[in-house]
């Protein structure tokens, strides 16, 4: 009955000359006034080309380049906190105006290994190298890479190659790269009498040998300037790698166990190494790059504070499956690993296409910032 009137009126309204009133008020609807809350636009290339200037547009563009310029913003959060922020607690540990002043946020940064095959190693090298970040996660791979890279390099392929014809050619494929097989032999003639020293020293002194204390001792006998665990080492910033057999360092561990058998790797021990970190730190910050063991491994750690105040993830994984890389920050803040007071940032992107442009305008400009002023004050 109320769709026979309506139609009746429209038919009234046309032969009226009019807009039918119900089509007026299903197109026509009044709009409430939008909270304060930026509009939308992008770069102007009449204004010429400026870099920082572009990527600091990204925020006012939409969709994920929104997001992009919400990271950096957390990112900068992160680097620029103070406890001296902070007004002091009853129970503040730290009360002395100069030492709060001093003391930062700590961040935990975790890559998947194909980034550190890619070039994003370099830049993962400068932000260790400077002292930027204060605890690594990353994979086995994420490990090993690093050693061969300065064994032997890795090279440009093409996605499409064929996987049969690689194999006969001792060629490994990852993603567009490719690996001679013969970088793994030289990691294996390199890595092999460090094992044996290893072995010995646990032996004869008792060492304990943790992932994070085999990292650093590979850090420190690599002993190249290009490896982000020689820095890691030279910086004793702590690496830590929950799944360090899952690679060539285990294919490593495995034979090495027949020709010396007798070494032990300790697990246990980072465990604890990594959720203290995050128990004792004033503020933490996580920047994730991509998913799987990295994410959760440090999202666990950041629980035992009852969750991380800065996050970042950027990754390509969707929520849909229920798999912990596809989970949005808001998943984690139901389980106490980022705080519900935060206001995390997810970015869907490939890491490589966004992670340079943050760096640059964050931790890179953080770090120049810093030098020029430490060069005004001397």
């Amino acid at each position: 009955q109320q769709q026979q009137q309506q139609q009746q009126d429209a038919t009234e309204d046309q032969s009226k000359g009019e807009v039918p009133a119900l089509a007026a008020e299903a197109v026509l609807v009044v709009s409430e006034e939008i909270p304060d809350t930026p509009t939308v636009s992008g770069y102007d290339f009449n204004n010429g080309i400026d870099l920082a200037k572009l990527i600091d547009s990204y925020g006012n563009v939409g969709f994920q380049s929104t997001n992009l310029g919400l990271a950096i913003e957390e990112i900068n959060k992160m680097l620029r906190w103070r406890l001296s922020d902070e007004p002091i607690g009853e129970n503040d540990d730290i009360t002395d105006p100069e030492e709060r002043k001093a003391t930062k946020c700590t961040i935990f940064l975790s890559y998947t290994s194909n980034l550190i095959s890619s070039g994003m190693r370099e830049i993962l090298r400068f932000l260790v190298e400077h002292k930027l970040v204060d605890v690594i996660c990353t994979t086995g791979g994420g490990i090993e890479e690093d050693f061969i890279k300065c064994l032997a390099p890795t090279y440009l392929g093409d996605f499409a190659l064929s996987g049969k014809e690689l194999r006969l050619k001792g060629l490994n494929r990852i993603g567009n790269l490719l690996v001679p097989n013969s970088n793994y032999c030289k990691f294996e003639d390199w890595m092999n009498p460090i094992l044996d020293q290893m072995l010995e020293e646990q032996q004869r002194d008792g060492t304990v040998w943790t992932p994070s204390k085999m990292i650093h001792r590979f850090g420190k006998e690599i002993n190249d300037p290009s490896s982000v665990y020689y820095w890691a080492w030279k910086n004793d910033i702590p690496v830590y790698c929950p799944a360090i057999t899952d690679g060539s360092i285990g294919d490593m561990i495995y034979f090495h166990s027949y020709k010396n058998p007798g070494l032990v790797v300790d697990i246990a021990g980072d465990i604890r190494g990594i959720n203290d970190s995050a128990l004792r730190a004033k503020k933490s910050g996580m920047i994730i790059l991509g998913g799987g063991i990295v994410k959760h491994h440090v999202c666990n750690a950041n629980l035992m504070r009852n969750g991380a105040d800065f996050s970042v993830f950027i990754n390509t994984a969707n929520e849909f499956d229920g798999s912990d890389s596809g989970a949005r920050p808001d998943e984690a803040i139901s389980w106490g690993k980022i705080r519900i007071t935060a206001k995390p940032v997810k970015l869907y992107s490939e890491v490589t296409l966004v992670f340079p442009l943050i760096v640059a305008r964050t931790f890179a400009k953080y770090y120049y910032e810093q030098k020029q002023l430490e060069e005004e004050q001397n």
